[in-house]
């Protein structure tokens, strides 16, 4: 906790979870951090093993942060206070970055809702490219081509989240130019109904007692 526990350390993890992002990249996904703040929490990450910094070849010639090994180890500490974050009873939409949905898609997604179905798609999501395959039950989606998806929706990140977790239809968010979808719709349509949200918790005062 001393080293995860400090404003902001989860969120850079989580932004870094997916490969390796400049300091403006992390710095354009953490509305409210600012460049000092993100700077500490950078060197703390570093310090501890979780984050290391390198540079990439010409012609690049960037600064960049990545997860260790140790660092990317993380993933299923967002998973389970993902879904139990979800039960909260006064849980209200907020914005989303990229890594945030991606993520969330990894933690609701339902085995049962998807026996029997196998599909490719495409995401996306503020310029960020993202191959979602759905086979024998199981979801894998990551960075990846988008060669051989069989539908391909891009466009805004909360605008995918509010047809997954709030109920919006695409058609909706097509109408408003918010979300594109080339290829077959029916596919997205199927995808879209694999993750649903836990039930709600209960807001009473105590939900248990001692004997």
């Amino acid at each position: 906790m001393d080293i995860i526990g400090e404003r902001w350390a989860l969120f850079v993890i989580r932004e870094l979870m997916f490969g390796p992002r400049r300091f403006s990249d992390l710095k354009a996904a953490l509305p409210g951090i600012s460049a000092n703040v993100l700077t500490q929490r950078l060197e703390g990450l570093e310090e501890a093993g979780i984050v290391l910094r390198r540079k990439l070849p010409p012609p690049a010639s960037a600064q960049v942060y990545e997860l260790t090994e140790w660092g990317y180890e993380a993933e299923p500490l967002f998973r389970v206070v993902g879904r139990w974050a979800a039960r909260s009873p006064r849980l209200m939409p907020a914005p989303m970055s990229v890594n945030s949905v991606i993520l969330s898609l990894r933690t609701m997604f339902s085995s049962e809702r998807a026996a029997g179905i196998d599909l490719c798609l495409g995401l996306v999501l503020d310029g960020m490219e993202f191959c979602a395959e759905v086979a024998d039950g199981q979801l894998v989606i990551g960075p990846g081509s988008l060669a051989g998806c069989e539908a391909v929706v891009s466009g805004d990140q909360n605008a995918l989240a509010g047809v997954i977790y709030g109920g919006a239809s695409l058609a909706e968010m097509e109408a408003a130019g918010r979300l594109c979808i080339s290829g077959n719709d029916a596919r997205v349509e199927q995808f879209v109904q694999l993750f649903p949200l836990p039930e709600r918790a209960s807001s009473g005062n105590c939900a248990r007692q001692l004997g």
